[in-house]
């Protein structure tokens, strides 16, 4: 469970729920006390009436009927006395032929006593000293209707406390995706640094969120500074190299080594496989370093000056077309996709005839980039050695370029995905799928 809100929904439930059980068992203790304390009064002032109701008569002490409650003589009314004597006992009528436990100690019995006809009973005693005779008063009164009458309170009870419980969630979830809104806000401008489509993020409203997004904002300038640092670094190393591998290839080419073309010829070849893994490596090594956020590919920026720069580079009769929506633009670092599709056109300027044509669409989650040629293209079963790792264009089709390494390598690191196919112009196509969203 990784959901802050769902996080905060089951908390609250579980602590309202706790908190309601635990508030509505002390409720109904109370009330139980309060009633039983009341019953207790109205047992003692009951046990004083039959007390009362105890006269002198012509054959002893008797009970005067007269003073008894009308309920002590209906069967099962659910008020029940005892009247104990030391040497007898009297019943009411109501317990018919029930006999009433005698509780052993004076007051309230601590507990309910089962009565007739499955009642639970409230049993009070009194002891009282009546014309020389100690008598024990025992009261009892059903209780059930009020047992009854909680439990249908604890239903009631519990469904108002469900709704109110739904509610609060409700309201509660409210709340929460409200003021989750600034992380909401965070979490797009995150995306949109992701995307190419800023380069550092607003300021929040919120103050607990601002210390992050200025620690982010300030890792973005670091890593901004760092890269920037180290392929400048990079390329000094390039150019510093260029230099002895010049000296090398002018030294590989004395008369001297004349005398030996063998060795002449492994010096020159491990001179430019040398180059070629320098270029390689650095090129590399550029590509390891994450791309900054924010950095993108504009088309319609981009495109236009190098179709132009190819055309002047090839300087023949070529038709370069280039063709995307309006306002697309690339997630991706500029540099790599201009390595990227320069180095494809670069290709296909060398074979085509007259037209080269790119285009750049978006379908569905990837960006299609296609670049057509109408040159003799690349038989079909050479297709997939040419894209081998390890291998290289030129070795396997004389008079391509060089770059294809390096186009694997961007396409790689894109995570997209790259393939030749036949060209609708006749030649070669360079398909690649670039994922939307970077990863």
């Amino acid at each position: 469970m990784n959901s802050i809100q769902q996080r905060l929904g089951i908390g609250l439930v579980g602590l309202l729920i706790i908190t309601g059980l635990v508030l509505a068992q002390i409720s109904f203790w109370l009330l139980d006390q309060g009633l039983r304390r009341y019953w207790q009064t109205h047992l003692h002032h009951e046990a004083e009436t039959l007390l009362a109701a105890l006269v002198r008569g012509a054959n002893g002490v008797e009970l005067d009927q007269q003073r008894l409650s009308a309920s002590y003589k209906r069967p099962y009314s659910g008020a029940y006395f005892v009247v104990v004597f030391p040497e007898q006992q009297w019943r009411s009528r109501s317990s018919w032929d029930y006999h009433l436990p005698l509780p052993k100690t004076r007051g309230l019995h601590a507990g309910l006593v089962d009565g007739p006809e499955a009642e639970e009973l409230l049993v009070y005693r009194a002891d009282f000293r009546r014309y020389g005779n100690n008598i024990q008063i025992i009261t009892a009164q059903d209780y059930t209707p009020i047992l009854q009458s909680f439990h249908r309170w604890q239903w009631i009870s519990a469904g108002i406390g469900m709704i109110a419980l739904i509610l609060l969630v409700l309201v509660q979830r409210y709340l929460v995706q409200r003021a989750l809104l600034p992380l909401e806000k965070v979490r797009v401008q995150i995306a949109q640094l992701q995307q190419g489509q800023r380069s550092l993020l607003d300021q929040p409203t919120l103050d607990e969120l601002k210390p992050l997004v200025e620690q982010i904002n300030h890792l973005l300038h670091h890593t901004e500074d760092t890269l920037s640092r180290s392929r400048n670094a990079l390329g000094n190393l390039g150019h510093a190299l260029k230099t002895p591998l010049a000296i090398l290839f002018s030294l590989a080419n004395r008369h001297e080594l004349n005398a030996h073309p063998e060795l002449r010829d492994q010096f020159r070849q491990q001179l430019q496989s040398m180059q070629e893994r320098i270029s390689r490596e650095l090129g590399r090594a550029r590509l390891a370093g994450e791309v900054l956020p924010g950095a993108y590919f504009d088309c319609a920026k981009e495109l236009p000056d190098l179709c132009s720069t190819l055309q002047q580079i090839h300087q023949r009769n070529l038709q370069l077309e280039w063709r995307a929506e309006p306002g697309m633009r690339l997630p991706w670092d500029r540099e790599d996709i201009l390595e990227l599709l320069g180095n494809l056109l670069d290709n296909a300027c060398k074979w085509a005839h007259q037209k080269v044509a790119i285009n750049i669409v978006l379908e569905h989650a990837h960006y299609v980039i296609t670049i057509d040629d109408d040159g003799p293209g690349i038989a079909p079963e050479l297709r997939e050695q040419v894209l081998t790792r390890g291998a290289r264009l030129d070795e396997q089709i004389q008079g391509h370029g060089l770059g294809l390494g390096i186009v694997r390598d961007i396409v790689e690191h894109c995570r997209g995905k790259l393939a030749l196919e036949t060209s609708p112009l006749g030649g070669l196509r360079a398909l690649i799928l670039l994922p939307a969203i970077r990863t």
